[in-house]
């Protein structure tokens, strides 16, 4: 591979750094062969095509059934339907009214008789797939979906996980980590039952478990990692409590996520580049940016920080898989959860994200950068709940229509 690039181990290769030259090799091959310069804009970058068909194929076969490989998921059912919905939604494919019935039918299966929705019908409650239930019926957004949620129910089961510490565990007997605080801020946020008992002490908890490195780990004093630094940062801005953490720090870890020579992100230092977190840790860049916006004095542009060309670049050329689906890396296979978390990276890459005061929410502006062909342009996912914009404006103005 060109010397320009990569790794440089030294001449002490160790197991990590040769994981880490292999991958590299299998995507300079594919980013030298699409562009004459990788991450630099030219006739052949313009030129690159997301293949929206073959994903949309991909995607719907397994709405018409999963086979016996999908067993190990059985817990995931809302997780598996909301990366589907969700990443269909991205690519502008609507749904049959059959479909959307069936989805509904399944996740009010899913739903506990004491609250909340668990992996599958008849299993405990759990934050997460409460959080893909509530998220894949917000997609849906029809009477019957919003319909489906016990929202009484499910407000006395969240607030009977809470902890002292203002944490939450995931289910009953489970475990306290930022995830559980995201799930219930974002799910509370839609439903409007984001109350002081619910929020009591959730910034605290947060905060305490931001790193030596800047990033935010499951918990204290564990590494930080992407996925629950994007939780936690979102938490912390749904809660309007952004100041507690170090926002410095926070953003020099953000930024060094991002390979120098892949162009997407890995979740952790001395990690892989991963699809997933072109969403999971290229998020972040647009909280923060518009945390900086309601801050006078701030002199840090976040939005700048990020190289949403190079993003764009991972996402087209090394994670479409060539019969469809997305993947982490060009060597693995695609899988709905993949392909969900890079197109919703590829949507929030494109476009720039502004504060509206009066509607106390993010907003898009006019302002957009698409890599490749114009009908790459996927329609703006929230960077905070990571539905469409729209969608998070129709579901609080149902909920908050029951408020009052």
């Amino acid at each position: 591979m060109d010397n320009r690039w990569g790794l440089n181990d030294d001449g002490v290769p160790t197991d990590t750094s040769t994981l880490q030259t292999e991958t590299e090799d299998s995507i300079f091959a594919l980013l030298s062969g699409s562009t004459a310069v990788p991450h630099q804009t030219n006739a052949r970058n313009r030129r690159l095509v997301l293949s929206r068909t073959a994903h949309i194929r991909f995607l719907k076969g397994g709405l018409k059934g999963l086979s016996r490989n999908f067993v190990s998921l059985d817990a995931s059912k809302p997780w598996i339907l909301f990366w589907i919905l969700h990443a269909l939604d991205l690519l502008g494919e609507t749904l049959s009214d059959e479909d959307k019935d069936r989805a509904i039918n399944t996740l009010s299966r899913c739903q506990h008789s004491s609250g909340g929705f668990g992996g599958g019908p008849g299993q405990l409650a759990h934050l997460a797939t409460t959080y893909a239930a509530v998220h894949a019926l917000a997609i849906l957004g029809t009477h019957e979906a919003f319909d489906a949620i016990d929202r009484t129910k499910l407000y006395s089961w969240i607030l009977s996980l809470k902890q002292s510490s203002g944490a939450y565990i995931m289910h009953y007997g489970g475990e306290v980590d930022v995830r559980g605080s995201y799930c219930v801020a974002s799910v509370c946020k839609l439903l409007c039952m984001l109350t002081p008992d619910v929020t009591a002490n959730m910034g605290v908890f947060i905060a305490s478990c931001q790193t030596y490195e800047g990033g935010i780990g499951s918990v204290q004093g564990v590494e930080a990692h992407g996925g629950y630094t994007f939780c936690a940062v979102a938490a912390m801005e749904i809660l309007a409590e952004t100041s507690r953490l170090n926002l410095g720090a926070l953003a020099e870890w953000t930024v060094s996520r991002q390979m120098e020579m892949e162009g997407g992100f890995q979740g952790r230092t001395n990690k892989l580049v991963d699809g997933c977190y072109s969403f999971w840790v290229g998020g972040i860049f647009f909280i923060l940016a518009v945390m900086s916006l309601r801050q006078p004095g701030c002199v840090i542009e976040f939005s700048l920080l990020m190289t949403s060309v190079a993003l764009q670049e991972y996402v087209l050329i090394c994670c479409q898989a060539p019969k469809g689906g997305l993947r982490d890396k060009p060597e693995k296979h695609p899988d709905f959860y993949h392909s969900c978390y890079c197109l919703s990276g590829l949507s929030i890459s494109q476009h720039t994200y502004t504060w509206s005061a009066d509607l106390n929410d993010f907003i898009v502006t006019d302002s957009f950068n698409i890599v490749g062909v114009y009908n790459n342009k996927l329609p703006a996912t929230h960077p905070v709940h990571n539905i469409r914009m729209e969608y998070v404006t129709r579901i609080t103005g149902h909920f908050s229509s029951l408020v009052e």
